[in-house]
């Protein structure tokens, strides 16, 4: 009994095409489940960043994830400057109610994120805007902008 050469061809393209489909969901899977981790981590990120200005006032964690073009926009002193307003503000009545999220630049890749909360202190409230991203190997923070309302 012969088999049609055209057959086997075939049977063999099947196969190349079912390994192909294969490698391309566990492709999308892998990025799926990957933005789905960045996305997570963005957020818990923004989320401490405010967290160790505000409430535990960590120059050094500040100092550690500016990006470099906040490095020359914040030198130390300028980082110091900002601990101090808000050591002068005191202690907040209440945890910080961070809101924001992570948006991705490309559907996949270049994570970044604004998150913003509103302090309470005894004598005023304050508001902070943070942006963060992960270029390449770590988060960063991309902006900082601190405004306190004039006190009550």
């Amino acid at each position: 009994m012969k088999i049609n050469p055209r057959s086997e061809s075939s049977g063999q393209l099947l196969v190349v095409l079912g390994i192909l489909v294969v490698l391309l969901f566990i492709g999308w899977w892998w990025l799926y489940s990957n933005k789905q981790t960045m996305a997570k981590e963005g957020r818990e990120f923004g989320r401490k960043v405010i967290q160790e200005l505000v409430v535990q006032r960590n120059v050094k964690f500040l100092a550690d994830h500016l990006s470099p073009a906040m490095r020359l926009q914040y030198p130390p002193s300028a980082q110091q400057d900002l601990m101090t307003r808000l050591d002068r503000l005191g202690t907040p009545v209440s945890p910080p109610d961070v809101q924001g999220d992570i948006q991705f630049q490309s559907h996949f890749f270049e994570p970044n994120g604004v998150f913003k909360a509103r302090i309470n202190y005894p004598a005023r409230s304050a508001e902070i805007n943070v942006a963060v991203s992960h270029p390449v190997g770590r988060w960063q923070i991309d902006e900082i902008a601190f405004t306190a309302e004039a006190e009550r």
